[in-house]
């Protein structure tokens, strides 16, 4: 009896999964209903984890579903079909994802890494999967979108770590060109003195209005590439 030809869908990806060396999740994100319950997800991750964590292969078949995955020091890196899907696909989106990660992580690509650019990770999945369907498979692509993107977060979407690195320039801008402004008014101070014949001047000529206003805007130039570059 010949088997059902099924109709070929977009929706190739049923799941995407990182673990780390004990097999506890670090990302999942599912894009289908087969394990609809977080403790049925947890329950599914540990069954995947302990089929494939000591073995060499990248590809295996478990509770119906094709499963191709590799792994990099302490992390576990999974995409998961249904049975029938192209095992080529999903490895395709596999090493897609693990490269992009190897150039936004330099290369080190391991757990405490990952943690500290959680928000680049999220990025790059989105890039690569949406609702199931393949948008991405060059990592070159995925890693200059992630940065487009990454610099277009609003603050309220930041990260911690984003809006401290934020606050620092802001604050070291509104520093500068207080020390500017503070320079200007005591060398205004003395051309009055001077004028009257109260004081003469023992230091050479301080920054002019003009030369100040100067200053000033290339700190505000500063605090503006400051607030850009993370």
């Amino acid at each position: 009896m010949d088997s059902p030809i099924l109709e070929p869908s977009l929706y190739t990806v049923k799941a995407v999964l990182i673990l780390d060396n004990d097999g506890d999740r670090l990302y999942a994100k599912y894009y289908d209903d087969t394990y609809p319950t977080v403790k049925e997800q947890k329950a599914f991750e540990k069954n995947i984890f302990n089929k494939t964590h000591r073995t060499d292969s990248e590809i295996a078949l478990l509770e119906g579903l094709t499963v191709v995955y590799k792994s990099n020091i302490d992390l576990f890196f999974y995409v998961i079909g249904s049975s029938h899907e192209n095992e080529l696909m999903l490895m395709a989106v596999l090493n897609c994802l693990f490269d992009s990660l190897s150039q936004m992580l330099r290369k080190n690509v391991e757990r405490r890494a990952l943690l500290e650019n959680m928000e680049g990770l999220f990025l790059a999945v989105d890039e690569i999967v949406d609702g199931g369907v393949i948008l991405e498979s060059d990592p070159q692509q995925v890693v200059h979108r992630v940065a487009l993107r990454g610099d277009d977060v609003p603050l309220t979407e930041q990260t911690v770590t984003q809006v401290r690195k934020t606050f620092l320039a802001l604050l070291s801008a509104i520093k500068f060109k207080s020390s500017i402004s503070l320079l200007t008014a005591k060398a205004h101070y003395f051309r009055i003195n001077e004028y009257k014949g109260i004081v003469t001047p023992s230091f050479s000529p301080t920054p002019t209005l003009s030369h100040s206003s100067s200053l000033s805007n290339i700190a505000l130039s500063s605090m503006h590439d400051g607030v850009h570059d993370y």
